[in-house]
């Protein structure tokens, strides 16, 4: 049988706002996502074995141990015995960056998820869809659609097909962000304001307005990141730069693809040892 090849995009965080505490561990947040053309490749195919085979290569493969996201995923669907016995072999090829905020992993199960449902392997109502994605993690909800989708606080999604149609340089320094350790540092929550969401949510001078709130706490414990965002904000024809997640990616949105890669030319040698990659909303 030959390998089925799947697309697993990167997310972004528009804006970000945390307003307030689920529990003693989880907090509600509330956010503008949308997805990038950087991408991790997915290759799978059924076979005949008592056990799935999982392997990871590409730059960012190093650190991804046995217990991983997607040995989670598929560990729960075998418990609950929604592959009706199918075992697969899976290969991710990583193209996104670990602890980059960019939901990696997460996006990784969303794609497979959908793979399976769109194969038919998988059948799921909607709310075992929604409790299936926030048992793996929290972001898996976000990578159903890979369209411009709002996160309201209350933990509702409305997905919008409208394209916004930025041009990115997307940086990471050479060192990734604890979420566990962003969000202990929360102190204070903000409004809701996305409980309404609308396609004008999405307009320019709105997302402008916005902000990433863990930008401040992310500045506090690792400042180089704070020293990025100073660079890539004063680059010639930037619109804005935010950090996407808890970090560490800072993501710099442009109009051209050109005023792109001139800002990449220039960050590379400024930044030698940090990763970076010019791209665009899909």
């Amino acid at each position: 049988m030959k390998f089925s090849m799947i697309r697993s995009y990167a997310k972004v965080n528009l804006s970000l706002n945390v307003t307030g505490k689920k529990n003693s561990k989880l907090h509600k947040i509330e956010s503008l996502v949308t997805f990038i053309g950087l991408h991790d490749l997915i290759y799978i195919k059924k076979i005949e074995s008592n056990s799935h085979k999982i392997y990871f290569t590409g730059k960012f493969k190093n650190g991804i141990n046995k217990n991983n996201t997607i040995s989670h995923l598929l560990k729960i669907l075998d418990n609950q015995k929604l592959l009706m016995n199918q075992k697969f072999e899976i290969k991710i090829i990583k193209n996104i960056p670990q602890e980059s905020g960019m939901g990696g992993g997460s996006m990784n199960a969303s794609s497979l998820i959908n793979y399976f449902i769109k194969k038919k392997i998988l059948k799921l109502t909607k709310k075992k869809l929604i409790n299936l994605a926030n048992i793996i993690g929290s972001d898996v909800i976000l990578g159903f659609s890979n369209q411009n989708t709002v996160l309201s606080s209350n933990g509702s999604l409305k997905v919008f097909k409208k394209k916004i149609n930025f041009h990115v340089l997307v940086t990471k320094p050479n060192f990734g962000c604890s979420t566990k350790l962003i969000y202990s540092k929360v102190k204070n929550f903000s409004k809701s304001k996305y409980n309404k969401p609308s396609e004008s949510l999405f307009k320019k001078n709105n997302i402008l307005n916005s902000s990433n709130e863990l930008e401040k706490i992310a500045f506090l414990i690792y400042p180089k990141i704070k020293k990025l965002k100073l660079y890539l904000s004063k680059i010639p024809n930037v619109i804005f730069c935010r950090m996407s997640g808890s970090g560490s990616t800072m993501v710099t949105y442009f109009n051209s693809k050109e005023a792109t890669v001139i800002a990449s030319r220039a960050f590379k040698r400024k930044f030698k040892n940090y990763w970076c990659i010019t791209s665009k909303t899909i």
